[in-house]
């Protein structure tokens, strides 16, 4: 199993245990942040599937930040550690945060293979994360 996933399934099990801070500020707040991430996925996901196909995806979320999903999964990995205030599930959302930056640069020579030029104008307008400056 890839460490992604793998690294997701744990975390959200663990969290299935973890108790809830009922009727605090964290929990309202832990449960914004996570349905803002999971809004945010469900819209990257209809901008990409309704985008052509063999098409780069710069439409929509994509203008923002070139891994919409992946800003979405941690808002909502963000969400829980806040709502539960577990320092363990921080750990594991930043090691989320460390494998995800380590694949987004092998799918990124990928598109850059596939669609060159057009995904090097795009990397130079778009960033990464959002608030991380873009590459030059």
């Amino acid at each position: 199993m890839n460490a992604i996933p793998l690294t997701i399934v744990v975390s959200f099990v663990y969290a299935v245990f973890l108790p809830l801070q009922l009727d605090t500020i964290w929990l309202y707040g832990g449960l914004i942040i996570y349905l803002f991430g999971l809004v945010l996925t469900a819209v990257a996901v209809l901008n990409f599937a309704s985008a052509p196909k063999n098409r780069l995806v710069t439409e929509g979320l994509y203008r923002v930040t070139r891994n919409p999903v992946y800003v979405g999964m941690l808002l909502m990995q963000i969400g829980i550690v806040v709502t539960c205030t577990s320092w363990l599930y921080l750990l594991l959302t930043i090691v989320l945060l460390i494998l995800l930056n380590a694949i987004l640069s092998a799918e990124e020579r990928y598109c850059l293979e596939t669609y060159g030029d057009a995904y090097r104008t795009y990397m130079s307008r778009t960033p990464r994360w959002i608030g991380i400056p873009k590459n030059k």
